[in-house]
């Protein structure tokens, strides 16, 4: 009688398990449009690298969190060596998903504001801003995929636009300088 029972238990537990397999799948959430932030879950864009010279980081890393309550950040440069996070403050994600803007605060700086877009089907953060003293030249933050490779290294920064010209045009006679009469001054009117 004990059998039986055993029996006609373990059979009603296949059969539920069996029923629960075949079961069809609830439909999914669907998933954010190419290029724009998904509405939940964690992205990490970064543009960290090794200085071949130094071995020290450079670059920096933005970690944005998706909550059905609250999006936050942490943000991440280098000053030599890697900074802790600042945790950013006032996160604001236009509602298509394609842009951001948000305040940080390093220690020992003035509040900034940071702002970027998605390009490339959102796998490229671009910062609003110049890199590397070069206004258009925009800051480029890649998503990050594989979080055990290592940083790669530092590349130079480009020459700027101006200097390069400046560089390329021939140069131009030098004139004499102009000789200022003493006691008389002249100025540029403003």
């Amino acid at each position: 009688m004990m059998t039986t029972r055993r029996a006609a238990l373990a059979s009603a537990i296949l059969l539920a398990s069996c029923a629960v397999i075949a079961a069809p799948k609830m439909a999914r959430k669907p998933a954010a449009p190419a290029g724009t932030l998904p509405r939940y879950g964690m992205l990490v864009y970064s543009d960290l690298c090794v200085h071949a010279d130094s071995g020290e980081f450079g670059g920096q890393r933005i970690t944005l969190q998706r909550f059905s309550e609250v999006d936050t950040v942490l943000y991440e440069y280098t000053a030599g060596g890697l900074s802790w996070p600042v945790v950013a403050s006032e996160v604001t994600i236009d509602p298509r998903g394609k842009q951001l803007y948000f305040m940080v605060q390093p220690p020992d700086e003035d509040e900034r504001v940071i702002s970027g877009k998605l390009a490339d089907g959102g796998k490229t953060l671009v910062l609003d801003g110049g890199y590397c003293g070069d206004q258009s030249v925009p800051m480029r933050l890649s998503l990050v995929t594989d979080f055990g490779r290592k940083a790669g290294a530092c590349r130079a920064c480009p020459v700027p636009k101006k200097k390069k010209e400046m560089e390329e045009a021939p140069e131009a006679p030098e004139s004499p300088a102009p000789m200022i009469e003493a006691g008389k001054t002249t100025t540029a009117g403003l």
